[in-house]
């Protein structure tokens, strides 16, 4: 039984791979390590609990020892783990450097040391920056222009090292924007969900106008394991659905199917270093054979079906979680 050490697994791309996993590879051992942090929940990961083909090891990437003892027992690594929200980076870049850069060492020198069949490393597609025209390559150059940006292009460039320098076998996938569920409520898709199932003001950056490309979390989820399995080894693949939209586009939809007024729609300072427009070309990826089997608008109906049925998990972290509060209030209450 090949085993699979899947780092930030409580997460929310991590919990819905885990679970994608485990619904379409029956011969899998997954092994999660998570730090459980403010975005990381047992709960995401609740209806796995059980299966004799699951295992959770509360821990943190950067804990030589734990990783050690963890990366002896498997036969791949895929890597979730990340600080993430830009917001956050703005006011603790420390922290995003210290994981994202630091944590992905960590677990390459261990993959080395214990010869890992595939390392997998999961990016994002802001390391490329803000392009007007056209799409960016897995070849360009890296203008990250956030802390959080630029902390995953460091690990991206570190995971590259190592298969330069070491030959240790590495893939690295950089997907757009993810929406659906499990997703903490600090980014524009569940925030906005939330907050106007609730009637409340949906802060909405600068003019609205910042494209996103948009994929659903479980169509993200097979193309990264179309990759693991069928990738070339060295090689970086752009994972996106070709769901480019302005923001205030998306917004509209959300009130729109939850029968909501425009009203509700509150523009905010934008933030410092706000990139216009994200694009990548997928050619690389389409020719492993994938493409997106949820386009936009069913798979933002299904997200907010989903907060709608699920008000206890994510009424849980924005009523009583205090890091929540506090976070909410400095982002968004002198704006």
């Amino acid at each position: 039984m090949k085993s699979i050490l899947i780092t930030g697994g409580a997460g929310f791309i991590g919990s819905n791979f885990v679970r994608y996993m485990l619904k379409t590879h029956q011969d899998y051992r997954l092994i999660v390590l998570d730090a459980l942090t403010y975005a990381g929940n047992r709960e995401n990961l609740k209806d796995c609990e059980g299966d004799p083909r699951f295992l959770f090891y509360h821990g943190d990437i950067r804990d030589v020892q734990v990783v050690d003892n963890l990366m002896s027992n498997v036969d791949t690594v895929v890597n979730f783990a990340a600080e993430t929200h830009v917001d956050r980076s703005i006011h603790e870049a420390g922290t995003f450097i210290d994981t994202d850069i630091r944590g992905t060492f960590v677990l390459l020198e261990a993959a080395k040391k214990y010869r890992i069949e595939r390392f997998l490393h999961i990016s994002t597609d802001e390391v490329y920056g803000s392009i007007e025209d056209g799409s960016f390559h897995e070849n360009d150059a890296l203008k990250p222009n956030s802390p959080y940006s630029a902390s995953k292009g460091g690990g991206d460039l570190l995971v590259r090292s190592y298969h330069t320098t070491y030959g240790l076998p590495v893939l690295i996938t950089r997907s757009s924007n993810n929406y659906g569920p499990y997703q903490y409520p600090e980014k524009l898709i569940p925030l906005f969900i939330t907050n106007a199932i609730d009637d409340l003001p949906l802060p909405l950056y600068g003019d609205g106008r910042n494209v996103r490309d948009w994929i659903y979390v479980e169509d993200n989820c097979a193309a990264i394991d179309l990759v693991m399995h069928r990738g070339e080894i060295g090689q970086i693949y752009n994972i996106g659905a070709g769901n480019e939209r302005e923001n205030i586009y998306i917004t509209g939809c959300i009130l729109k199917h939850l029968d909501k007024p425009q009203s509700l729609i509150r523009f905010v300072k934008d933030r410092p270093g706000h990139d216009r427009r994200y694009s990548i070309d997928t050619t690389q990826l389409t020719a492993l054979g994938w493409q997106a089997s949820c386009n936009l608008d069913e798979g933002l109906k299904k997200t907010v079906q989903w907060y709608l049925d699920n008000e206890a998990w994510w009424r849980a972290i924005k009523e009583k979680q205090e890091e929540y509060k506090r976070f909410y209030e400095a982002q968004y209450g002198s704006r």
